[in-house]
């Protein structure tokens, strides 16, 4: 059995991969070194929406200086604290995530009265990471926020991958699906992206401000209340609308690159690397114990997943989102086992609800945790990952981290 310093530097070890994967896709960089990359020429406009907001307009403003004529930044409680932005010149905003408020669609206002007051010779700039499609919103009549809100605490209950969900965001709204493509009247637009959805496909980002919806996107079957809701919106642009001619897209920041990091990073420490090619995805708790198996059977040395796995939530879940869950689910499997660890974390630093990022958990996790009379399982069915992992000890808080590049997994077996 290894002694107690073994297990500090393997956990340790995990934290500073996954660290060396969030550095690969930070969004201050990025956008900094697109646009270094890729000058624009005259004045620019700028707007950041998402979770990644004010670290994607921080490099920007630092790209830019003072081609930056004005700017507009949407992002999530929390997310904007220390923001190294002129305020005379970038409108911070807050907003509801992950559920929609009025804050969301004040933003979403704002966002529209931005690009209408942007000068039509000057380049606007849009830079886009996940929560945008809780964060800004326009809603058409009659919808209501308590309509909104009650759609996306069913969407968030589903179960349902993110395709599906955006498929039926898009037609509750009058800016997602390419929509607010339509309000640039022939303005050049260029669209900066942090994915983190799988496939990396644009309109799934931010639900698609400025992209169409993809031909083939299936809105699944909803309640017969949200069916209704869904005929509200008037129909989305074509893909071939002329509101898109203007505008040009890329994406700068995917989980691959952070996914290629983190196995460099771990060779680094001088670990074998197991770069699992298939995405997670499905449910939390299935995909964490298979996770766990995986490394349990497979090699020694640094395993390493990425991807998005869904939670199906019970009427009144706890605490904590899929990569607690996820966390918890390897636990059950690793226990008992030495020499095993498994961190699972949300790269935006914001696993569900409350300020945690997810867990690091070991063969040891479930024993931890008996101590405070609590049931791994029964904590698993109440979708209340998060008090078990705090009470073990293995809950992990990032804080904001300037991305959003789908969830990362990381096994350790020495």
């Amino acid at each position: 059995m290894s002694n107690f310093s073994d297990q500090e530097r393997y956990c340790a070890d995990m934290l500073t991969v996954f660290s060396a994967a969030l550095t690969a896709v930070r969004g201050g960089q990025c956008v900094r070194d697109f646009l270094a990359a890729n000058p624009l020429r005259g004045d620019v406009c700028a707007v950041a929406v998402g979770k990644a907001a004010t670290a994607m307009m921080e490099g920007a403003s630092a790209a830019l200086g003072r081609q930056l004529r004005a700017g507009l930044v949407i992002t999530k409680d929390g997310y904007d604290h220390g923001a190294r932005l002129d305020a005379a010149k970038v409108q911070m905003m807050a907003a509801g995530h992950p559920l929609p408020d009025e804050r969301s669609l004040a933003a979403g206002q704002a966002l529209l009265k931005f690009v209408a007051d942007t000068p039509r010779a000057a380049h606007l700039v849009f830079m886009i990471s996940g929560g945008t499609s809780s964060l800004a919103e326009v809603l058409p009549s009659p919808i209501s926020l308590h309509d909104l809100r009650r759609a996306n605490a069913w969407l968030l209950a589903s179960g349902l991958d993110i395709h599906a969900v955006n498929a039926v965001r898009r037609r509750l709204s009058l800016i997602k699906g390419g929509r607010l493509a339509e309000h640039l009247q022939g303005r050049a637009a260029t669209c900066l992206l942090i994915s983190d959805v799988p496939g990396d496909d644009p309109a799934d980002i931010g639900s698609g401000l400025l992209v169409p919806e993809p031909d083939e996107s299936i809105v699944p079957e909803v309640p017969a209340w949200l069916g209704n809701l869904l005929e509200a919106a008037p129909p989305l642009p074509a893909t071939t609308s002329p509101c898109f001619a203007t505008v040009q897209t890329h994406v700068i920041a995917t989980p691959a690159a952070a996914m290629e990091a983190a196995a460099h990073c771990a060779r680094s420490l001088g670990y074998a690397v197991i770069l699992h090619e298939a995405r997670l995805s499905g449910d939390a708790d299935a995909a964490g114990r298979q996770c766990a198996k995986i490394l349990l059977q497979g090699a020694s040395g640094m395993h390493l997943w990425s991807g998005e796995t869904t939670v199906q939530l019970p009427p009144e879940p706890g605490r904590g989102g899929r990569n607690q869950t996820l966390a918890l689910a390897a636990a059950t499997v690793l226990a008992g086992h030495d020499n095993v660890h498994l961190l699972a974390l949300a790269t935006d630093g914001s696993d569900g609800p409350g300020g945690d990022a997810g867990g690091l958990v070991d063969g040891g996790t479930l024993a931890r945790g008996r101590v405070d009379d609590l049931d791994a399982e029964a904590s698993l069915r109440r979708a209340d990952a998060g008090t078990f992992l705090e009470a073990s000890g293995d809950l992990v808080s990032t804080g904001p981290t300037g991305t959003n590049v789908m969830d990362m997994v990381i096994g350790l077996k020495a």
